[in-house]
């Protein structure tokens, strides 16, 4: 566009001289972690599949199957005919693995917490995030129109702060369980304690928890043995479970209240039932295949235990032990650079640059899953000592 205040090849001209333009792939073919891109072979870093599971014999055959009983479309909203037996399945299913007394499917991660926030909070009430939280919760903070309070990053004492300063008759904090560009996990303990003392409500988003960490797989909370009416678990499905959507579990009444009044689920068509099918045999996979999990600790500890004497000066490997390991490189340009190098090499490691993460602090995102081998993490680890010169 030509005027003055639409030019947008202008706009597009200031992102490439920052080196923030970001760049879609296509993907031709999957196979685990080995993925044809633009006509090329490459070993996958960016994956959240965390458990591999996309390709899972068993979950293709459920969706397949659902797709012969049930279709494709599942032609309206949940609230008009486009909730299936399949979902009312799974949905029972999802609260008794995280161990909750109900649970409610949404076709995505994204609006779910654009959903969730605005049906809890509104004017007059408060909400409290995390400086880091997920761009989902942010957006959901401020679609509610609740006074927001940011707390420094994991700060348990701000946020107390936060929370003893505030009038506001309803109170919700709302934070990531894994934070999805540093791999840490939230206090989740003492936020609990916290808006357990202020009766407020915790809002956690487990989206790169669920499948991985606690007893079968069963998520952050459940790995902190976290109960409580004060407690709201949303988790996505399309990461370690390997399908897609997401849900959040918690009290009857809580989750009864999110269905009525969230906007992203009232008015939007339900995900097709044979998502719902596929999802419920993930579930079932994630609960019994323990050695994905097992695996994927060896990796973390191969990975790190290689970093540790292969990374270039200044580079710095986030402490995480979760699949999330970053590579923080500073600058946007060094980052990308090391991107090009490694994808020169057939491994396909993401740079993610601010907005997503703080100025400064653009990196390399290394997200390993179960399909990835001891091999391919030693691969990696070659290919950065390379970058060292």
């Amino acid at each position: 566009m030509t005027t003055q205040a639409w030019d947008l090849d202008a706009d597009l001209a200031a992102l490439d001289a920052a080196h923030l333009r970001r760049k879609r792939r296509v993907v031709e073919r999957y196979d685990g972690a080995r993925l044809t891109v633009d006509g090329r072979a490459m070993l996958a870093f960016c994956s959240n599949d965390y458990l591999g599971l996309a390709q899972h014999p068993a979950i293709v055959a459920a969706a397949r199957d659902g797709a012969a009983r049930w279709g494709l479309g599942a032609t309206a909203s949940p609230l008009v005919c486009g909730h299936s037996a399949a979902h009312e399945a799974l949905e029972r299913e999802l609260a008794a693995f995280v161990g909750m007394p109900r649970a409610l499917y949404f076709y995505a991660g994204f609006p779910a917490n654009v959903g969730i926030v605005p049906a809890l909070v509104g004017r007059g009430d408060a909400v409290f995030s995390d400086a880091l939280n997920h761009a989902c919760l942010i957006d959901g903070a401020r679609l509610s129109r609740a006074e927001l309070g940011v707390y420094a990053h994991a700060d348990v004492a701000a946020l107390g702060r936060l929370l003893a300063a505030s009038p506001a008759r309803r109170k919700l904090v709302i934070t990531d369980a894994v934070f999805s560009m540093d791999g840490a996990i939230a206090p989740l303990r003492e936020m609990l304690e916290l808006c357990e003392e202020h009766d407020a409500l915790l809002l956690i988003d487990d989206a790169h928890g669920f499948g991985v960490l606690g007893p079968e797989g069963r998520g952050t909370a459940a790995m902190l043995g976290l109960r409580s009416p004060h407690l709201v678990y949303m988790a996505t499905l399309g990461k370690a479970a390997g399908v897609a959507g997401a849900f959040v579990a918690g009290e009857a009444s809580t989750v009864e209240w999110i269905m009525q009044r969230a906007r992203s689920y009232i008015f939007a068509t339900a995900a097709p039932a044979l998502i719902a099918e596929a999802l419920r045999a993930s579930v079932k996979v994630i609960a019994e295949e323990s050695w994905r999990r097992e695996h994927l600790q060896a990796l973390v500890a191969r990975l790190r235990e290689g970093c540790a004497r292969a990374l270039p000066a200044g580079w710095r490997l986030v402490p995480s032990s979760t699949p999330i390991q970053p590579i923080v490189i500073g600058d946007n340009a060094t980052t990308l650079a090391a991107m090009a190098a490694l994808w020169q090499q057939g491994l396909w490691v993401p740079a993610i640059r601010p907005p997503t993460v703080p100025e400064g602090t653009a990196r390399l995102r290394v997200s390993l899953s179960a399909a990835h081998s001891l091999d391919d993490v030693d691969r990696l680890i070659r290919a950065l000592a390379a970058l060292a010169g």
